[in-house]
């Protein structure tokens, strides 16, 4: 495979991440798997690990098995650079939703954007009413639904962060 090829690959494997990374939230994460994303959903301070925490595990693991059968079996090298792909989407939801959005880790300190505003408002709108918008980078929230948001004064990660179920962990 030639390098704009791998490089085409992993450019494409990356943007169609968004619509998978959409649709495993809507029908796995909502669905089939609502047990351990329903620890993520759930209002009070969260811990560092949280049941929904192996999802990207699991994830990982998967494309760990494509890693290694694109290196090591015949016929299988365009894995490498869809692995590559997927796991730099994994990378930025990481940073996004457990850095920007939750605060869970703290790479951006108190810097802000425009961009991930936007994206950690239609988040917040998927905490109000555990519900689309689905996805993460790329986030579709219909004027109705934003205006219905605004209307409430309830805060979801309010809740999270402010909820006494678990001690501060900066007070420990």
């Amino acid at each position: 495979m030639s390098v704009t090829a791998f490089v085409v690959v992993v450019i494409v494997s990356f943007v169609v991440m968004e619509p998978i990374t959409a649709a495993t939230h809507r029908w796995v994460m909502h669905g089939v798997g609502e047990w351990f994303h329903r620890s993520h959903h759930r209002p009070g301070r969260k811990p560092r690990w949280e049941r929904n925490d192996w999802f990207p595990v699991f994830f990982a693991a998967i494309v760990l098995v494509g890693l290694w059968l694109g290196f090591n079996r015949d016929g299988l090298a365009a894995l490498v650079p869809i692995a590559i792909g997927v796991t730099s989407y994994g990378a930025c939801y990481a940073l996004v939703h457990d850095g920007y959005i939750h605060r869970r880790i703290d790479p951006f300190g108190q810097r802000r954007t425009a961009y991930l505003d936007h994206v950690a408002d239609a988040h917040r709108i998927h905490h109000l009413y555990n519900g689309a918008p689905y996805g993460m980078l790329v986030q579709v929230v219909t004027a109705e639904l934003r205006e219905r948001a605004a209307r409430t004064d309830r805060d979801p990660f309010a809740e999270i962060q402010n909820s006494p179920a678990l001690p501060n962990p900066a007070e420990v």
